[in-house]
């Protein structure tokens, strides 16, 4: 084990080393490959966002935070931060065509890719590829972005539940001006 984590301490090193010595440092920011218009709009989202959501138990305070890693490549979404229900979407460009990943509270990660959009929103459904039994494990299965002005967004997912589908519920967040 200990030759194993030395060995992946030593290629990890001998990459940013590389990077390095080509130009690449962590303070540089590298070019950004051209996005699609849909993942630049998501890129809008940076920041933090609060509202009221409800899981079926009633309405609870939610904060949702998002920020660019991987030289802007990869959108990251938080919900429940730092809660034993933590949950992370991570929103990437697969094939030229707006994805996400979400790693859910139920222990799974749906993926889904973007169905369709338009001026004011996007729409993704479930990605039948991304190994998850729709009919029998419980997932989140389809979601929609609503833009509704700059400083807001209303965001509305399909979730089954032991293969049932349940009732939508619509959250409002609000940016939080800093």
């Amino acid at each position: 084990m200990k030759t194993r984590i030395s060995s992946i301490c030593g290629a990890t090193l001998l990459l940013a080393s590389w990077l390095w010595v080509n130009g690449l440092n962590a303070a540089e920011t590298p070019k950004a490959k051209q996005a699609s218009p849909e993942f630049e709009r998501m890129k809008s989202l940076v920041g933090t966002w609060t509202g009221k959501t409800d899981m079926g138990q009633g309405p609870i305070d939610l904060t949702v935070r998002y920020r660019l890693l991987a030289g802007g490549s990869v959108l990251e979404e938080k919900v429940f931060e730092g809660t034993p229900n933590e949950m992370t979407t991570m929103y990437f460009e697969q094939g030229g065509k707006l994805a996400l990943t979400h790693y859910c509270m139920l222990g799974n990660r749906p993926g889904m890719l973007l169905k369709s959009s338009d001026e004011k929103s996007l729409t993704f459904d479930f990605d039948k590829t991304c190994g998850i039994d729709a009919k029998t494990e419980s997932h989140m299965h389809a979601m929609t972005i609503t833009f509704d002005d700059a400083d807001t967004v209303t965001c509305s997912c399909k979730a089954f539940m032991d293969g049932k589908e349940m009732p939508e519920h619509p959250t409002t967040l609000k940016r939080v001006k800093t």
